[in-house]
C-alpha cells in the first residue's frame, strides 16, 4: 500500500486463538489509523482527506473487518470526489453533499427510542439504527440449524467453525466499487450476516428495517452520515427472501442526512434470493446503495425495488453471472415529487452460457425541478454464448421542466445471442385521458389513475401483499397530498 500507513493504534486486545471458531467467541477491535500526511501524495483532494479522517476514529474495527477497513481506507484516499466532469455521475449533482460538514452518526443508545416498523407480516426482523445492529428492536424467528441472521460480532462458536470461514472469506472489497462503496468499507461499525446453508428454504422472509435517527434541520450545514453493511449468503440449493426498507424516526421525518448503505449478496449453484427494497427516506436526505451480486450456475435472482425519499436517491446495482443457465430479473420503480434526483445504475455481466435476463425500469418525474437517472449496462462476453437478454426502461415527464438522463447501454461480444432493449420518455398520452373524460371522470382524477396504473407494474412484481399495500398507499399520498 504505497504511500499509506495504516498502524493498529494502542489499545487493549483481547487474546484469541488461532482457530475461525474463537475469533467470534469475544469481539476484537483496533482502530486503524491512517497517516493522512503520507497519503497526499495519492490524493490531493481536501475533502476527501478530512472525510477520511472523520472516519477513522468513528466507531472501533471489530478483527473480522480490519482487512475490509484497511483496503477501504486505501481506496478512499487513493480517489477523488467525483464531478459531473466524470461519467458516472455526469448527471447526478453532489455538490449538496461536498458543501456539508460530514459527520459520522454516532452510537445508538442502547434501547434506542424510535419507532419501530411494524412486525407482524416479518416474524424475522432486524433493526439498523444509523448502521448499527440492535437487538433490543430486532425479532429474530427459530431457524433451521445452521441458519444464522445477526451481526458479524455477535457470530459465534455455536456455529460450525466452517460457517465462520466462510463468511470471512466472502467479506471483501468490489473490483469496481466507487469511492461511495469504499466510503461504507471504511466506515461500516459492524456486518449484519444472513447466511443460509445448502438446501435450506427458508419459508419465513427475513426483514431488514434501516432507521435514521441522527439528522440536521434544514439550513444547517451538519449531515450526519451512516454506513450499514450487510452480507447475505445462500449456498447451494438454498432460498430465502430479503426484504430491505429505509425509513427515518418519525421525528426526523423531514431532515438532513446521509445513508450510505452496501448490500452484498452471493448466490450459491441453485441457490434463490428473492429482493424487495423500498426507500423512503426524508426528501432532504442524502441515500446512495451499493448492491453487489454475485450469482453461481443455475442460480436465480429477483429485484423488485421502489425509491421515492431522498434529496438525492442513487442506487448502484451491479450484478455478475458466474455460471450457467442463471437468471436475473430487475424492476425497479422511481419516483421524483419534488426537487429531488433518483437515479439508478445497473452493470449486468454475462459470463457463461445460457444466461437469462430481465430488466424494467420505470420512473415518474412530477415536479419541475425533479430528475430521474437510468445508466444500465448489460455486457454479454464472448463465451456467454445462447444468452437471453431484455431491457426497457420507461419514463413519464409530468412537468415541462422535469428532467429523465436514459442512458441505456447493451455490449455484446457472443455471436448467438438474443439480446433487446428500448428507451421511452413522455408525458401520458391524449387519447388516454379523453377516454376517461368521455366517461365522466374529470382529468385530473384521470391523470392519477393513469400514473398510479403506470406504477403499478413493478409494485405487484412484490411478493407480499403486506408490502404491496404499504406501497401504494405511499404513492397514493405522494401523488396525491390531498389523500393523507
Amino acid at each position: 500500500m504505497s504511500g499509506i500507513a495504516l498502524i493498529p493504534a494502542p489499545c487493549n486486545l483481547l487474546t484469541a486463538s488461532s482457530s475461525s471458531s474463537s475469533k467470534f467467541q469475544k469481539t476484537i477491535t483496533t482502530k486503524t489509523r491512517v497517516s493522512l500526511n503520507n497519503a497526499i501524495s495519492i490524493s490531493s483532494d481536501p475533502f476527501v482527506l478530512e472525510l477520511a479522517e472523520a472516519l477513522e476514529d468513528s466507531v472501533p474495527t471489530p478483527q473480522p473487518l480490519h482487512n475490509l477497513r484497511e483496503a477501504s481506507s486505501e481506496s478512499l484516499l487513493s480517489s477523488s470526489w467525483p464531478s459531473r466532469r466524470d461519467e458516472p455521475f455526469r448527471f447526478t449533482d453532489l455538490s449538496f453533499l461536498r458543501s456539508s460538514q460530514i459527520l459520522p452518526a454516532p452510537i445508538p443508545a442502547p434501547t434506542p427510542t424510535i419507532t419501530p416498523f411494524s412486525t407482524s407480516q416479518f416474524p424475522c426482523h432486524v433493526s439498523i439504527v444509523d448502521g448499527h445492529f440492535v437487538s433490543s428492536l430486532s425479532e429474530i424467528s427459530e431457524f433451521p440449524d445452521g441458519v444464522y441472521v445477526g451481526s458479524l460480532s455477535n457470530l459465534n462458536s455455536n456455529l460450525n467453525s466452517i460457517v465462520a470461514e466462510r463468511v470471512l472469506e466472502l467479506v471483501c472489497g468490489l473490483e469496481n466499487g466507487d469511492l461511495f462503496w469504499s466510503i461504507n468499507g471504511m466506515g461500516a461499525p459492524d456486518l449484519t450476516v444472513v447466511y443460509v446453508p445448502e438446501g435450506c428454504r427458508l419459508q419465513t422472509p427475513v426483514h431488514l428495517g434501516y432507521f435514521s435517527s441522527q439528522g440536521s434541520k434544514d439550513g444547517s450545514n451538519a449531515l450526519y452520515l451512516s454506513n450499514p453493511r450487510v452480507l447475505v449468503v445462500v449456498e447451494k440449493g438454498g432460498e430465502v427472501d430479503i426484504v430491505e426498507e429505509f425509513s427515518n424516526d418519525e421525528e426526523n421525518e423531514n431532515e438532513c442526512y446521509w445513508t450510505n448503505a452496501a448490500l452484498e449478496v452471493v448466490i450459491g449453484e441453485g441457490g434463490k434470493v428473492r429482493h424487495s427494497y423500498i426507500q423512503t427516506q426524508s426528501p432532504l436526505a442524502a441515500h446512495i446503495k451499493w448492491t453487489s451480486v454475485r450469482q453461481e450456475s443455475s442460480s436465480t435472482y429477483e429485484l423488485t425495488e421502489v425509491s421515492t425519499g431522498g434529496k438525492l436517491g442513487r442506487h448502484n446495482l451491479h450484478i455478475k453471472q458466474l455460471g450457467p443457465e442463471t437468471v436475473t430479473e430487475l424492476s425497479t420503480l422511481h419516483l421524483s415529487v419534488g426537487n429531488q434526483t433518483q437515479d439508478l445504475h445497473s452493470s449486468l455481466v454475462f459470463d457463461h452460457p445460457r444466461g437469462y435476463s430481465r430488466q424494467l425500469h420505470k420512473c415518474i418525474v412530477t415536479h419541475s425541478q425533479g430528475q430521474a437517472v437510468f445508466d444500465g449496462n448489460v455486457k454479454v462476453n464472448r463465451y456467454a454464448q445462447q444468452t437471453d437478454a431484455g431491457q426497457l426502461t420507461r419514463s413519464l415527464l409530468l412537468e415541462p421542466r422535469a428532467t429523465v438522463n436514459v442512458k441505456p447501454n447493451l455490449q455484446i461480444i457472443a455471436d448467438d445471442v438474443k439480446c433487446s432493449h428500448g428507451a421511452a420518455i413522455s408525458d401520458l398520452e391524449q387519447s388516454q385521458l379523453l377516454y376517461f373524460q368521455a366517461r365522466g371522470i374529470d382529468s385530473e382524477t384521470a391523470r392519477r389513475v393513469l400514473i398510479f396504473a403506470f406504477g403499478g407494474e413493478v409494485i405487484d412484481k412484490f411478493p407480499y401483499s403486506s408490502i404491496r399495500d404499504k406501497v401504494r398507499s405511499q404513492i397514493k399520498s405522494l401523488l396525491d397530498p390531498s389523500s393523507k
